[in-house]
């Protein structure tokens, strides 16, 4: 499968080692965010807290899936993902979503929070545009990402005050709209 699959989307004119390189450092992203989402979600606390815990808890449990996504892609384009988890971790293509200096407060969560999905968007928007009319399995499975961190993006900026977006939560047990058929 491989053998074919990189065929293809090098005659379309992709460079396939850069993709593949992208899909490797956005896979990683999608790991270490689900890690450090966790961190954060645990964080929120408190009234102000507490109405945020459950959103942060959407976007890490579909940052998984998008990462569980992008492996297919990653091997079926002849790549792979480092045997070493610190090497995966510090190759990621957004930085780590730390916790801020101080963990109780809320604003600066939601500002860790805001500015992980922001980079996640930029860097699917950049897949989206490579591949474009020319590899359409990757650029599909961007696209879904990429809809669903920038709802996640306009989730944590209404929180932050930036104004309104049109997005709503999720329904409960309904994530990952746009990826859920790449689980299938």
């Amino acid at each position: 499968m491989a053998k074919v699959a990189r065929e293809v989307v090098e005659k379309a004119g992709v460079d396939v080692d850069k993709l593949v390189d992208l899909l490797v450092k956005n896979a990683a992203a999608e790991f270490t965010t689900f890690y450090y989402y966790t961190l954060l979600r645990f964080n929120l606390i408190g009234l102000d807290g507490e109405g945020i815990k459950e959103i942060a808890e959407d976007a890490r449990i579909e940052d998984r899936n998008h990462f569980e996504a992008l492996l297919p892609r990653i091997y079926e384009l002849g790549g792979e993902i480092p045997n070493d988890m610190k090497e995966f971790h510090d190759i990621s293509g957004c930085p780590p979503a730390y916790l801020p200096e101080n963990p109780n407060d809320v604003q600066e969560i939601l500002k860790v929070l805001v500015e992980a999905e922001r980079c996640a968007v930029r860097q699917y928007t950049h897949i989206c545009n490579m591949t474009a009319g020319k590899d359409h399995r990757t650029y599909d499975l961007a696209l879904a990402i990429l809809h669903e961190e920038v709802q996640h993006e306009a989730w944590f900026a209404e929180f932050l005050g930036e104004g309104p977006s049109g997005h709503f939560r999720r329904p409960a047990g309904k994530n990952s709209p746009y990826v859920s058929k790449f689980h299938e």
